[in-house]
């Protein structure tokens, strides 16, 4: 029983060994990207770099003068990976999905840029004190409109804490 046994497992193991090396030859090698989704890829990021200079002026609260020029960077990025992926769709694959998900996004930051651009666009108004015209403008003193009676200071009919 053991020789049998022991012809028999001589026998699988070259099978099992040669199954286990085709499985291994028959499996594609790791996929390399193309160079289509490479470029796809690299706009992409550009787009995220110009998005999070865009996070981080927020973050330290830049003037709208400031945020226009970075939105306008932004937007012009996001235009060109929309053209890329919709001139592209067909050899890289890229699903319709993705295009109109980007078509949305340069919808509302499109919008958004606009809003900031308009604003940065307008005059800052100046907050002015008093001129001197204003600050003379005041009631002149005269015989109706003065106070007449004892204050603190009135020292003429005595002691001022006396009393």
């Amino acid at each position: 029983m053991c020789l049998r046994r022991a012809a028999l497992v001589m026998c699988l193991i070259p099978l099992y060994v040669g199954v286990a090396n085709a499985q291994f030859q028959s499996a594609p090698p790791p996929q390399q990207d193309s160079p289509c989704i490479q470029g796809f890829f690299k706009l992409r990021e550009d787009a995220e770099k110009k998005a999070a200079a865009i996070k981080t002026a927020g973050e330290r609260k830049l003037s709208p003068k400031e945020v226009c020029p970075l939105f306008n960077v932004f937007v012009a990025s996001q235009i060109k990976l929309l053209k890329y992926a919709n001139e592209n769709n067909v050899w890289c694959g890229i699903p319709a999905q993705v295009a109109d998900g980007l078509k949305q996004g340069l919808v509302k930051t499109s919008e958004i840029r606009a809003n900031v651009c308009r604003v940065a666009a307008a005059p800052v108004p100046q907050q002015q004190g008093p001129s001197l015209s204003d600050a003379l403008s005041g009631p002149v003193p005269d015989s109706n409109n003065i106070k007449t009676g004892r204050g603190t200071f009135d020292t003429l009919t005595g002691h001022p804490l006396g009393k």
